[in-house]
């Protein structure tokens, strides 16, 4: 991939998100998606009760289009969208149901644990389909293969179903979950890119560009929130270009803001159930930093510097 070509998929990814966001939000308006504020979170996001959700149809609208329009749609760009689009439809529905429909519960966590699973074994199948893609694992630091044996499938469940969660836990703040998933789009975009695999570099910089016209919408003070739909799919593609490009081993450091949001959880409620104590004012832990009396856009802005040192540490982990 050349750096124009890659350039002009982020640009195209952009542009047609920032159409979109003309388009879709007055669109949820109309719906109703209003985004409705948990009582037991910060006092100061109950003002944004109401806020269209939902909106991460802007970005994998303009993903899937601007892929579509460059011409990407390889079979390896066809399984990172089914992954992507999967985990989407399955938090499109559970937004659907809780915001639209009025439902106070959207999917069991049941249901949507099976759905996951089900996207992850198919994503294992997609693979071994193809005589140009691997089920090996490369260890960060050495990149020398691992191999899980008959424990590949399980752990491919266990990093695919922990990923999308992760990310879905990070879609807290204004702008935070958008921002960190470009700066980790745009780390994969490199490292696909120094491996010759093109096709999914410029899959990564369609996205990116499509995230930073959501941003546009997105950041504080947003006018729309991505929702589960957004988050659920954003994680779906992050955890399927890891596993494409075998490097699954390499998402606790290149996202690790992900999963610092998901190990302050683990560890508030161990924490709680054990001594009935918090370690945190409130979890996951953008929400500590909001009740220290920082602005989201500071937390934003700390998350993001944090994010892209990881990425640098992860990137000479891998060349």
């Amino acid at each position: 991939m050349s750096i124009g070509t890659g350039l002009i998929s982020l640009a195209v990814g952009w542009i047609l998100a920032m159409i979109g966001g003309k388009v879709f939000i007055p669109m949820l308006k109309r719906l109703h998606a209003g985004q409705e504020i948990r009582e037991d979170g910060p006092q100061s996001h109950l003002s944004k009760a109401g806020t269209p959700t939902i909106g991460g149809v802007i970005f994998l609208t303009a993903a899937l289009i601007g892929t579509l329009l460059t011409k990407n749609m390889t079979y390896e760009v066809a399984i990172l969208f089914i992954s992507t689009l999967g985990f989407g439809l399955v938090g499109f529905v559970d937004d659907y149901l809780k915001v639209v429909n009025k439902r106070n519960l959207g999917f069991t966590a049941l249901q949507k644990l099976l759905a996951q699973i089900f996207i992850a074994v198919l994503l294992y199948f997609l693979i071994l389909r193809s005589d140009n893609l691997t089920t090996a694992v490369l260890l960060p630091g050495t990149m020398r293969p691992v191999d899980f044996g008959m424990f590949f499938i399980p752990f491919i469940i266990f990093v695919v179903v922990g990923t999308v969660n992760s990310v879905n836990l990070t879609d807290g703040l204004d702008g935070l979950s958008s921002t960190v998933t470009t700066i980790v789009l745009l780390f994969f975009a490199v490292v696909s890119a120094k491996m010759d695999r093109s096709s999914i570099a410029l899959f990564c910089m369609t996205l990116a560009g499509g995230l930073l016209g959501f941003l546009f919408y997105n950041k504080y003070p947003a006018k729309v929130f991505m929702g589960d739909t957004g988050s659920l799919a954003l994680g779906g593609a992050v955890v399927a270009i890891a596993i494409l490009l075998n490097l699954p081993l390499l998402l606790p450091i290149c996202g690790g803001i992900y999963f610092i949001e998901t190990l302050s959880v683990i560890l508030q409620v161990i924490s709680f159930k054990t001594r009935g104590k918090r370690i945190f004012l409130m979890s996951p832990i953008h929400h500590h930093f909001e009740q220290k009396g920082m602005r989201e856009v500071q937390i934003v802005a700390m998350f993001a510097a944090v994010e892209l040192i990881l990425c640098i540490i992860s990137y000479f982990l891998i060349f």
